[in-house]
C-alpha cells in the first residue's frame, strides 16, 4: 500500500456513499472507485455465464477475469444488477479474487477514494480519512426508487424498500468482511441532508483527517 491519501467511504446500499465519493474525488483530484460496481459486473457476468450466482467457485471464476475496461455497461446499474451483487457478494473466494484489484486502485501513489462496504475495515483499514455514510431505510428506498424510475426501469416503491432490507441483512450478516462501521470511520448519517449538504459535511470529515495525516 502506498502513502497517499486514501478516503474510504463505506455504508449500505443508496445511503450516498458513491455521491459523497465522487464529490471527494473531484474535490481532492483522487481518482474514485466505486467497488459496488465490481460485485455488480461480477453478478451479472456470472449470469450471463449461464452459470448460478449461489456457486461460489463459478462467481469467482468471473471475479478472477474481471478488468476495469468492463465495467461501462450499463447493465451494471440496474436492481437485478445490484441484487446479483449482493449474492456473490457473500462467497469468500469471491472477495478474495477482488482484493487485489481494490488494493492496488488504492495503492497508487497521490491516494485514492474507495467507495463500498468493507474499505475502512478490509481493503485499506489504514486509510487516513474514513468515513460510514448511512440514511434510513425509507429514505434510502425513495433514492434508488427514483434512479431506477429515472433509468425507465419503474418498480413499486414497496418493492424497493423490501429489496433494500434484504441487502441490508445479508451483507451486515455475511461471514467474509460483512458490512460494519470501521471503529475510526466518522459516522454520516445523509437521512435529512440534500446533496450538496452531504458533500459539505464529507469535506469537513476528511479536512479534519488530512490535517491530522499531515500532521503526523
Amino acid at each position: 500500500m502506498s502513502s497517499g491519501f486514501i478516503i474510504a467511504v463505506d455504508g449500505p446500499a443508496a445511503s450516498g456513499k458513491g455521491t459523497v465519493a465522487t464529490g471527494l474525488g473531484k474535490a481532492y483530484g483522487l481518482p474514485v472507485l466505486d467497488t459496488g460496481l465490481l460485485y455488480r459486473a461480477v453478478g451479472v457476468l456470472t449470469q450471463r455465464a449461464g452459470r448460478d450466482l449461489d456457486d461460489a467457485a463459478a462467481a469467482a471464476t468471473t471475479a478472477s477475469g474481471l478488468s476495469a475496461g468492463l465495467l461501462d455497461d450499463p447493465a451494471f446499474r440496474t436492481r437485478a444488477a445490484g441484487e446479483a451483487a449482493s449474492r456473490v457478494a457473500v462467497h469468500p473466494q469471491v472477495r478474495q479474487a477482488l482484493l487485489a484489484f481494490q488494493r492496488d486502485f488504492a495503492g497508487q501513489p497521490g491516494g485514492a477514494v474507495l467507495d463500498g462496504r468493507d474499505i475502512g475495515t478490509v481493503i485499506a483499514p489504514a486509510a487516513p480519512a474514513k468515513l460510514f455514510v448511512t440514511a434510513a431505510a425509507e429514505v434510502r428506498a425513495e433514492r434508488r426508487w427514483k434512479q431506477l424510475a429515472g433509468q425507465g426501469e419503474p418498480v413499486a416503491f414497496e418493492d424497493v424498500l423490501a429489496d433494500i432490507r434484504i441487502r441490508d441483512a445479508r451483507d451486515s450478516g455475511r461471514d467474509s468482511a460483512p458490512l460494519a462501521r470501521a471503529p475510526d470511520a466518522v459516522l454520516l448519517d445523509t437521512s435529512q441532508m440534500s446533496i450538496d449538504e452531504a458533500a459539505d459535511a464529507a469535506r469537513r470529515i476528511v479536512e479534519a483527517a488530512r490535517a491530522r495525516w499531515e500532521a503526523s
